[in-house]
């Protein structure tokens, strides 16, 4: 299964789907909120009927009143619309402080939606798409729907609710002329039903173009130490100036797609009321109008077309969110590929873990493993080696599941590996990395993480626990014990310190197959011999899976198989395996 967002979005580009159609996926972002988005939109046809009544007044207080002089008319009339011009300003600000939360809301839930969706999601989704990119999806993507739901929609259905009243007085008051003003709103519609997919994928390609811009700054700044030893800040310049410049050319052009329609819009506003006032004068001329009609029509001509120019804008950041939702929706729609598949049958419990004809190939198609099979008993230390690129890496992960075979099928404590729950997989399973993980606070924090089992109880139990385990040695290590205090950067401490960090974690879990994947690649020879101490106080049941390019980091070791050129062979000896690694076939 494929999970690279690139080629997803491709695919949508060739599955055209209406603006209307996506806009139904993005209200699906309600929820909750439906109730006071309904509110809110009652405010907001309170206030535009309102703002509606008003020409109306006018129009008729000239015609009854202004014109025939009778001022207390005129006076009754004024404090009437103040009021109502009052109502108006009331109804206006609580429908926004209204849509503002609710967009706020919308913006938290959806945020903690897409981070979560993205948890749930397997490693090889990781290793497919950038870092940058997923950031800039939750963080700018989000908040361009955030600014949709909380100002521009608001403002949409007002102007929406607005010109259809407009236009419902313009007919009712004299269709003709009516029907005349409205001509180039007919000639807007399909202005811009034709130019919408267009703006649509500008605004895309700008978003994907601030995604690969947050990406190569992501990169850059992780590998910045690699930069200046090698001073190679111009090569850092370079790809910055080439991503910057390609944002810059995607911005420019989404921003002249965005302000296409105001003009277009404006224009056809001026030719309406053109029409009313010229056709108006005549209707007067001949006795068919009054000018307090003309003076109410020419009120609900801007009334009719100056939402118009504000839908211009709101279109555009309306293709903006929509722009934004497929970028979102194309995470949200993807799945787990690791399922957890029903028991139906339990194997041989002879050995903890197994591999049975497992063949693995990543999404590139590179056949890693090819029908490999081998068991791993209990209580055993096993070395897997081979040169660089041959495959121990991957089946290291194998074991651990964070991948599943193309092919054939693991076997952990008598049962299919994908058979278990990941709770109780990974209560069974550690795994040191070559690259451990770190986050920011302190050393109890970084070493208790994911131990259900330990996580609450106090410094001093876990300290006791520590020692019965070995590792108080280990602990002394580090200024402040277990309240040292760590950054994720881990700039503050050495690569060994964070795999030492790494291996209390791991050890602390007392799991049943402990993987170390050249966990001792930056670490002194004498703490090296300290771990090896710590290794032999685990449970007599635990399997130790060391995956080295140090041979003597192996030469302890029950069983050492070779990984190479999609096979794994099992070396009857130390001397067997150096020559494996010395004159074995070199990865095909």
């Amino acid at each position: 299964m494929s999970y690279d967002l690139n080629i997803l979005k491709d695919k949508d580009q060739n599955e055209k789907v209406s603006a209307f159609t996506t806009f139904k996926r993005l209200m699906t972002l309600v929820g909750q909120e439906r109730k006071n988005l309904y509110i809110a939109m009652a405010f907001i046809f309170i206030n535009s009927g309102l703002n509606l009544v008003g020409p109306y007044i006018l129009g008729h207080a000239v015609d009854t009143f202004v014109i025939t002089k009778q001022y207390d008319g005129v006076l009754k009339y004024s404090i009437i619309l103040f009021f109502l011009f009052i109502v108006v300003l009331i109804t206006g600000y609580t429908q926004m402080q209204l849509m503002g939360r609710v967009g706020q809301r919308m913006l938290y839930n959806l945020r903690n939606t897409v981070f979560n969706k993205l948890q749930e999601l397997p490693i090889d989704f990781f290793t497919q798409n950038k870092a940058g990119d997923l950031i800039s999806r939750v963080n700018n993507d989000t908040d361009k729907i955030n600014q949709f739901f909380s100002q521009s929609l608001v403002q949409f259905m007002g102007s929406i609710f607005s010109m259809v009243g407009a236009g419902i007085f313009l007919i009712s008051i004299n269709y003709k002329l009516g029907l005349a003003a409205l001509l180039p709103a007919l000639l807007l519609l399909f202005f811009t039903k034709s130019i919408s997919p267009w703006v649509k994928s500008k605004n895309a390609k700008n978003m994907k173009s601030t995604g690969n811009l947050s990406a190569e700054i992501q990169e850059s700044m992780n590998n910045f130490k690699v930069v200046v030893a090698f001073n190679r800040r111009d090569y850092f310049r370079k790809r910055f100036d080439e991503v910057n410049t390609e944002n810059y050319k995607t911005a420019l052009k989404s921003g002249i797609a965005n302000n296409i329609f105001t003009p277009v819009f404006g224009l056809s506003s001026s030719i309406g009321q053109m029409i009313v006032l010229v056709f108006g004068i005549y209707l007067i001329s001949t006795g068919q109008f009054t000018v307090g009609l003309l003076i109410s029509f020419l009120a609900y001509i801007a009334q009719f077309y100056n939402p118009l120019r504000q839908i211009a804008a709101l279109w555009a950041n309306f293709q903006v969110a929509l722009a934004g939702w497929d970028r979102i929706s194309q995470i949200l729609v993807m799945e787990n590929n690791l399922k957890v598949h029903e028991l139906t049958q339990t194997e041989d419990e002879c050995c903890l873990l197994g591999f049975r004809d497992v063949s693995f190939s990543y999404s590139t198609g590179n056949e890693v493993l090819k029908n490999v099979s081998f068991s791993l008993q209990r209580g055993k230390t096993y070395a897997f080696v081979g040169p660089t690129g041959g495959g121990k890496t991957t089946t290291a992960s194998l074991m651990a599941r964070l991948y599943d075979p193309t092919k054939g099928k693991i076997i952990l404590n008598g049962v299919d590996i994908r058979t278990m729950d990941d709770t109780t997989r990974t209560s069974k399973i550690g795994f040191i990395l070559q690259e451990p993980f770190l986050f920011t606070g302190t050393l109890r924090d970084n070493i208790l993480y994911g131990n259900v089992e330990l996580n609450d109880i106090s410094n001093n139990v876990l300290a006791e626990v520590i020692a019965k385990a070995g590792l108080d040695s280990l602990l002394e290590r580090f200024d402040g014990g277990l309240d040292a205090e760590i950054k994720s950067t881990g700039d503050s401490i050495s690569l060994g310190q964070k795999q030492l960090i790494a291996f209390i974690r791991a050890v602390l879990r007392k799991p049943e197959l402990l993987i170390l994947d050249e966990a001792t690649a930056n670490i002194d020879t004498v703490t090296e011999k300290l771990l090896d101490e710590i290794m032999l106080k685990l449970p007599k049941e635990t399997i130790r899976i060391i995956i080295a390019h140090r041979l003597n980091t192996i030469e302890n070791a029950d069983a050492i198989y070779f990984v190479n050129g999609g096979t794994v062979t099992k070396a009857g000896s130390m001397t067997e395996a150096m020559d494996l690694l010395m004159h074995g076939k070199m990865v095909s």
